[in-house]
C-alpha cells in the first residue's frame, strides 16, 4: 500500500486527470464518441520526440556539446551565462523537462569542478535561472513542451505561423537573460579554466547519432503537416527497437497517460451544455488573465487541455500558457525537476532556492505581460 501512494505522490497530475475523467464518466456515460477526443497524432508526436531525445541523451550528445563550450570558459561570469542559455536554446528542440533534466546535474558536476565557494555562490542563481530559462526556451517552438504540441495541432497552425506568434516574447526573454547574465558576470571577475578529468567522447556512437537526427528531422516534418504522423510513428518505434530498445522504456508514458485522461475529462465537460456554457462565459474576453491564473494552480499542460475547448481565439491561449507557466513551482510541472533536484544536493538551501525562483519567475511574468498588454492589438 505504501507504494501505491508513493506512486501516486509522484504522480499527481495523471491521478487527478484520471480522477476527473472517472467523475465525467458518470455525467456522460462512455460511448463512440470518448475516441473523438482523444488527440492521436499529439499523443503519437511527444512519443517521437521523447523516444528520440532519450536516445540522443543516451549516447551523450548534449553532454558533449555542454563540455565543449565550458572548454572555452575564462571567468564566472561566462560560465552562468552559458549554463543558462544552454537550457533556453536546447529546450526549443529537446522540451523543457529533458533540457532541465540534462542540464541541471551537469551544473553540478561543474560547479563542483571549480570549488566549493563557487558552489555557494552561483547554485541557487544559475539553477533557478536555468528552470526559468527552459520554461520560456521551449515557448518559441511547438516541439519545445507538450502543451504547444497540443494547441499547434489543435489550432491548426504551420511551424513557421507558431514560432512568429511566440518570437516576441521569447526575444525578450533572452535579452532579460543577457542583461542578467552581464550584470552577474560584473560582480565575478574570477578568471576560471574547467577541466573535465574524463571528456565524453562520441567515438563509435556516429551511426546512431546521425540515426537519431534523421528521426528528428522526421518529428519536424511531421509538425508543419508535410509527412504523416503514422509513417514517423512507425519509422521511429522500429528504428529505436533496432537502435536501443532500452530508449523505449524511459519515455514518460504517464505523460501519454495523463494527455489521454485530461482529453476525457474535457470533452466530457463539452458534452455537458450547462456547465460548458458557464466555462464560456467565464472564459470569453478573458483568456490572458484566466489561463495565467489556471496554470498557477494546475500548471500550463492540463491548463490548455481543459480551456481550449471553450475558447475560440487559440492564439491568446497559446501565449497565455506559456506566459502562465512562470509562477508557481507547479505553473510549470518541469520546474519541479530542479527543485528536487536541489533538495538532493543540498537540502539545506531548498527556502533560499525557492525565494529565488518564485522572485526570478514574477519578473519575468511581469515583463512578458507587459509585453502582451502592448501587443495586445495583433490579436
Amino acid at each position: 500500500m505504501k507504494k501505491v501512494f508513493a506512486w501516486m505522490k509522484s504522480e499527481v497530475v495523471l491521478v487527478i486527470a484520471w480522477i476527473l475523467a472517472v467523475i465525467s464518466a458518470f455525467f456522460v456515460l462512455p460511448d463512440k464518441q470518448y475516441l473523438e477526443y482523444i488527440d492521436f497524432r499529439t499523443l503519437a508526436l511527444l512519443f517521437c520526440l521523447m523516444c528520440v531525445m532519450a536516445g540522443l541523451k543516451k549516447i551523450g550528445v548534449f553532454q558533449w556539446i555542454a563540455e565543449a563550450l565550458l572548454a572555452k570558459v575564462k571567468n564566472s561570469g561566462q560560465l552562468v551565462l552559458i549554463l543558462v542559455l544552454l537550457c533556453f536554446f536546447f529546450s526549443m528542440f529537446i522540451t523543457n523537462d529533458v533540457a532541465l533534466i540534462v542540464f541541471v546535474p551537469f551544473t553540478f558536476t561543474v560547479l563542483r569542478l571549480v570549488g566549493q565557494d563557487k558552489w555557494e555562490l552561483l547554485l541557487i542563481p544559475i539553477v533557478a535561472m536555468q528552470t526559468v530559462a527552459a520554461n520560456l526556451g521551449s515557448m518559441l517552438t511547438p516541439i519545445g513542451n507538450p502543451q504547444n504540441m497540443y494547441l499547434c495541432n489543435f489550432a491548426g497552425m504551420g511551424l513557421g505561423e507558431f514560432v512568429l506568434l511566440m518570437l516576441p516574447y521569447t526575444a525578450l526573454s533572452l535579452v532579460i537573460f543577457v542583461v542578467w547574465g552581464m550584470i552577474k558576470g560584473r560582480r565575478c571577475k574570477d578568471t576560471l579554466a574547467i577541466s573535465f578529468t574524463e571528456r565524453t567522447s562520441l567515438k563509435g556512437k556516429q551511426g546512431k547519432l546521425v540515426a537519431y537526427l534523421i528521426l528528428f528531422v522526421l518529428c519536424l516534418l511531421t509538425v508543419a503537416k508535410i509527412i504523416p504522423y503514422v509513417w514517423v510513428l512507425a519509422a521511429v518505434v522500429v528504428i529505436v527497437f533496432v537502435l536501443d530498445k532500452k530508449v523505449l522504456l524511459t519515455v514518460d508514458y504517464s505523460l501519454l497517460l495523463t494527455f489521454v485522461g485530461f482529453f476525457i475529462f474535457t470533452g466530457n465537460i463539452g458534452r455537458i451544455p450547462a456547465v460548458a456554457e458557464l466555462l464560456k462565459q467565464l472564459i470569453s474576453g478573458q483568456e490572458m488573465l484566466t489561463t495565467v491564473v489556471a496554470c498557477q494552480v494546475m500548471s500550463n499542460v492540463p491548463a490548455a487541455i481543459l480551456l481550449s475547448g471553450f475558447t475560440e481565439n487559440i492564439r491568446v491561449l497559446i501565449v497565455a500558457v506559456n506566459i502562465g507557466g512562470l509562477g508557481t513551482l507547479i505553473a510549470s510541472m518541469a520546474s519541479l525537476i530542479s527543485f528536487k533536484y536541489v533538495a538532493r544536493e543540498d537540502g539545506g538551501r531548498k527556502g533560499a532556492y525557492f525565494l529565488y525562483f518564485t522572485l526570478a519567475n514574477i519578473c519575468f511574468l511581469a515583463a512578458l505581460v507587459v509585453l502582451y498588454i502592448i501587443s495586445g492589438a495583433a490579436f
